[in-house]
């Protein structure tokens, strides 16, 4: 299909030549288009959208190229083009011709969007298998247990039950464990971002990465000495340095060289022009390189999809990779792989730069024994989860705390109202109704400005607490979370100032 239109001085354009192919495709008679605009052959929307192209060709004088999609004669049609300017033939005052050649792409695009859909498909299918697969082993971990310990303490034998509790914690904890690494491939988990000073976290855990990768694995480290601070999630990161690590030492089953390096990385608008999804930009980059079997580039494209792993069953869930992806995409960044096989590989992270002053170190640890009692303080718990009431009633009225319980926000709201004293209010983000736990929040504020307020959540969207957007007095604890830890949070708050 050819075109020859005219961008004239003003808004105008106009069809200076239509071959048959074009009018076809228009749907127009012979020549019915000579001298008329644009939107005399198709909707309005598609030809200002097609207006904008030529007007910058003819502006600029430089080639475009640009695809399209409109609705002609009730069916919708595509169509990709390069629009050409054409030199010394039209005067300035008449305005500039432009040629626009194009080819009907349309069957081959709705070819594309159901392999697509198919890909879609089986993505969706290896997920939802991998954590069904995962999940029956827990659960049937779980209930076998409590099974037990239920019959042990009809045989009045309830000492034996110490190692049964013990195997339904663990259980539990990597269940927690799976539910994390899938949010953070989602994007849709609680993130703490702080500027961190990358040297610091590295030497914090230096030892630790020592130990996992083992003695016959070399470790070194390159830290450039005036390297920007990033601005993520400390804890996360380190968790994802640790994901990386495990998974060059499994790359090097007889041994090798890990090597993580540090540096500053300018990401130019050249570069972006090859990649999807990256910003041009300042980054801190976290290069981990092994000396490993490598990988094809049949792996590398199926690196970061969740549960997809080249480990032997019961090795490995495939959900290691995939928790980085989501955690540096998530913090605004951006995840590269290099691989040959039997050359080793290289997975660069690339986190944004902190253009502030002060770092943060993150404070790292397991959760000791729970700190001192209430003294009386009222603690407002609203939660529409009606056993996780119980349990957190229950474990803070042990420790001499008064406690308020409401099932949604309105309930929640109704209570803060009142004229009773609430030092604390312990609330769910996604609460059932109008009003979730971010606005409950909102609106306690308003009610008692001063009011401390701790969020428990599975996970936090950004529009919710997510991404450092809470506010003074405010912190956040994700579920599952230890009883323990949820009691020395809560009296920490309370002592906080």
């Amino acid at each position: 299909m050819a075109l020859l239109v005219r961008v004239g001085p003003g808004e105008a354009i106009t069809y200076e030549a239509v071959n048959s192919a074009a009018e076809h495709f228009l749907g127009c008679e012979p020549g019915a288009l000579i001298g008329h605009s644009l939107t005399d052959a198709m909707p309005e929307s598609a030809a200002n959208e097609l207006a904008a192209h030529y007007r910058e060709a003819a502006a600029t004088g430089r080639v475009q190229r640009y695809e399209i999609s409109l609705t002609l004669a009730g069916a919708l049609k595509t169509a990709e083009s390069v629009i050409v300017p054409v030199d010394e033939i039209d005067s300035a005052s008449e305005g500039k011709l432009i040629l626009i050649s194009s080819r009907e792409v349309t069957a081959e695009r709705a070819i594309e969007e159901q392999l697509r859909q198919s890909q879609k498909m089986e993505a969706v299918g290896q997920l939802t298998g991998g954590i069904a697969h995962d999940f029956n082993n827990l659960l049937a971990g779980i209930s076998g247990t409590l099974e037990l310990i239920g019959l042990r303490i009809k045989q009045g034998r309830s000492g034996e039950t110490d190692r049964y509790l013990g195997a339904a914690r663990s259980s539990v904890d990597r269940a927690a464990a799976l539910t994390h690494r899938l949010l953070a491939f989602s994007r849709r988990q609680t993130l703490d971002p702080k500027p961190i000073n990358i040297n610091a976290l590295v030497h914090s855990i230096e030892d630790l990465l020592r130990r996992t990768i083992g003695p016959t694995i070399s470790f070194e480290t390159a830290l450039s000495e005036d390297l920007w601070a990033a601005f993520c999630d400390g804890n996360q990161l380190e968790n994802a340095i640790l994901n990386l690590a495990i998974n060059a030492r499994d790359a090097m089953p007889d041994g090798g060289r890990l090597f993580i390096e540090a540096r500053n990385t300018d990401l130019d608008e050249a570069y972006v022009a090859t990649q999807r999804d990256v910003k041009a930009g300042e980054y801190t980059s976290i290069l981990v390189t092994d000396s490993g079997i490598g990988m094809p580039p049949d792996v590398v494209v199926r690196a970061f999809d969740p549960f997809f792993t080249t480990k032997p069953l019961g090795q490995g869930t495939g959900l290691g990779l995939s928790m980085v992806f989501g955690f540096v995409k998530q913090s605004g960044g951006h995840v590269r792989i290099y691989s040959e096989v039997g050359h080793g590989t290289t997975i660069g992270i690339y986190l944004p730069r902190y253009h502030g002053s002060g770092t943060t170190r993150h404070a790292t640890g397991r959760i000791g024994k729970i700190g001192k009692p209430g003294d009386g303080e009222s603690v407002l718990i609203v939660d529409d989860e009606p056993t996780v009431r119980m349990l957190v009633t229950e474990a803070l009225e042990e420790l001499a705390y008064k406690v308020l319980e409401a099932g949604d926000g309105q309930s929640g709201l109704d209570i803060l109202r009142g004229g009773r004293r609430i030092d604390l209010l312990v609330t769910d983000v996604g609460l059932p109704g109008g009003m979730n736990g971010r606005q409950l929040a909102d609106a306690a504020r308003q009610i008692r400005p001063n009011l401390k307020i701790l969020f428990i959540t599975g996970y936090a969207a950004n529009a919710a607490v997510g991404n450092g957007l809470v506010e003074a007095g405010m912190e956040i604890m994700t579920k599952p979370f230890a009883i323990q830890a949820l009691a020395n949070k809560v009296r920490s708050m309370i002592e906080a100032p």
